[in-house]
């Protein structure tokens, strides 16, 4: 299944090269490559899975565009250098009446031709081992990921080489003076400033698929093409090389080498503006979207982890500090979802309450209060003789079935759950958050477990409630530390639960707790007993829920059994 989606991802890769220009290429390349990554930057598509041929057809017809429009851009960049020549030897004339046929032109065009030939077998070799390696599959070390970082710049340099390579050419071929030789090669030389420049910002988008590949989520300890050569770049092709070209043609005709302006416009000028406002353009279009698309990936993942999705993680391919803001997020990101998951384990061992009170007091503090609670201790009889006699399975689906009515209906009325102690809980109500009526909640929460056991759990059991003030807070050490409830109001519930196992009703209430409640709820009460409790001198008034007052018999396991299937779905919802 793996292979398949593998082989079906780079099929659409393919077809996207085949069918789309260079940019959409770009594009939807650099998309399928984040999407080929996981949430910590990991590859989860298995690169190596790909068959060499389908690789070796993307990185061909991927080679093949890239040649086209190097190839183009040069011829383009030749034609307004061979342009501004003419012009500036024809006094600004827009004309190529006398100058067109002049020998050296002609060969111009052959240094061209001959320097694209050269730079395009030379950007050919360097990128040699990094198409090779990508066809391979094989895993990025150390080593390649530097290689791969350095193509923008193995590209310049193939851009260089071929422009010294044309003019040497056109030295050896054309019969020029020293003078026009010397303007041929300063023409040359800001042709390939300009050139090299919009190479440099190509290769690096055109590279970002490599680049993903390579780093696999990390990013690189030192910046190698920063935002600030972004800029230089963009100065450069925008500002120096037009300036510095036309002051070369001023001080030309200063000096009486080239000819002054013969009309009321100087084309010389105007095309030399033209072209810097198009190559101006052409850069900062390439460099604003070198630099926007990873702004524009981190937003839309901060904006994701904003509302709690902490899965999005963006693909590290930038070379400059930008990269090391990708790498960055990851890690944060990273952190914060483990943050979020040892949240939620927390919050599942001492309820989500307590794990937001202890967070906010994460210096350690010890915090503690005496409040009004109420306090529900529900414990389950014979559970000890079942497990001895029981398969351990048996039990376990017992207690779960036990275990899972309390939370339900605990969390239904605001309460917490304490402790799960053995076959034994204890339930908060008013603690750590303060609630209006925690007697009331305490009470009608008691009638539904009540209900809800005796149709559910095979065992007898006994609860108490008891109401009053306890201390309630952080006890422990410094090193370890745990929330609870110190107080009568907990002891008494804890002995009305043993009173109720063998009273007239499961479930046993102190009259404290019934006449702290709202009045519709006492209603659901009735007197029942004065009892003794251990450690009291003074009987105890006990109250007992209407609906309960005769115990029903307990469930079957196989009522257990079919109780328990439905523990998923319940927690699904």
């Amino acid at each position: 299944m793996l292979f398949q989606r593998s082989r079906d991802a780079a099929h659409a890769v393919a077809n996207r090269i085949e069918s789309w220009g260079m940019r959409q290429w770009v594009a939807a390349v650099q998309h399928d490559a984040r999407r080929a990554t996981g949430p910590h930057g990991e590859l989860t598509v298995d690169w190596q899975s790909f068959d060499v041929d389908l690789r070796r057809r993307v990185l061909r017809r991927a080679a093949s565009l890239i040649l086209i429009i190097g190839i183009f851009s040069r011829f383009l960049i030749g034609l307004e250098t061979f342009a501004l020549v003419l012009l500036a030897f024809n006094g600004g004339r827009f004309s190529l009446q006398a100058e067109v046929d002049h020998p050296s032109f002609f060969h111009m065009f052959i240094a061209v031709v001959g320097g694209t030939v050269v730079s395009t077998f030379v950007a050919v070799l360097v990128l040699r081992p990094q198409f090779d390696w990508f066809a391979s599959g094989e895993p990025a070390d150390a080593v390649r990921r530097r290689a791969v970082g350095r193509i923008p710049m193995q590209q310049v340099g193939a851009d260089l080489i071929g422009w010294g390579s044309s003019f040497a050419v056109y030295a050896l071929i054309a019969d020029v003076s020293p003078l026009f030789l010397a303007t041929v090669g300063g023409a040359f030389s800001l042709a390939a400033v300009t050139s090299c420049s919009l190479t440099y910002l190509f290769a690096e988008s055109s590279a970002r698929p490599l680049t993903v590949l390579a780093l696999r989520g990390t990013s690189e300890p030192r910046v190698v093409h920063g935002v600030r050569e972004r800029m230089v770049v963009v100065w450069l092709v925008s500002s120096a090389v037009p300036m510095v070209g036309l002051i070369t043609i001023n001080i030309g005709r200063w000096f009486g080498w080239l000819p002054p302006a013969a009309g009321p416009l100087d084309w010389a000028s105007a095309f030399l503006a033209i072209v810097a406002l198009s190559s101006g353009l052409t850069v900062m279009l390439l460099v604003g979207r070198a630099i926007a698309d990873p702004l524009t990936e981190m937003r839309t993942v901060i904006e994701s982890a904003a509302v709690g999705d902490f899965e999005q993680r963006v693909a590290v391919y930038d070379s400059s500090e930008l990269g090391i803001l990708q790498n960055g997020l990851n890690d944060m990101l990273d952190g914060l979802a483990e943050r979020e998951r040892i949240r939620a384990l927390f919050s599942k061992h001492v309820g989500d309450r307590v794990a937001e009170l202890a967070i906010s007091h994460d210096d350690g503090e010890m915090v503690g209060t005496n409040t009004d609670v109420a306090v529900i201790f529900v414990d389950l009889t014979g559970s000890t003789a079942f497990a001895a006699q029981r398969d351990p399975r048996e039990t376990a689906m017992v207690l779960n079935v036990f275990f899972s009515a309390v939370a339900e209906v605990v969390e239904a009325h605001d309460g917490l759950i304490n402790k799960f102690e053995g076959d034994a809980a204890l339930v908060i109500f008013g603690a750590p958050t303060p609630l209006d009526d925690p007697a009331g909640a305490a009470l009608c929460a008691a009638r539904e477990l009540g209900e809800a056991l005796s149709e559910k759990v095979p065992l007898e059991w006994g609860m108490g409630v008891g109401y009053g003030r306890v201390f309630a807070g952080n006890i422990g050490a410094a090193s370890r530390y745990e929330y609870t409830v110190i107080g009568d109001p907990v002891n008494e519930a804890a002995r009305l639960s043993d009173r109720a196992k063998d009273g007239g009703s499961p479930v046993y209430a102190s009259s404290d707790a019934v006449e702290a409640a709202d009045p519709e709820e006492a209603e659901h009460w009735q007197p029942f007993d004065r009892i003794s409790l251990r450690g009291r001198t003074e009987n105890t008034h006990v109250f007992i829920p209407t609906a309960l007052a005769r115990r029903a018999e307990p469930p079957t396991l196989g009522t257990v059994l079919a109780e328990l299937m439905k523990l998923p779905t319940r927690r699904a919802r």
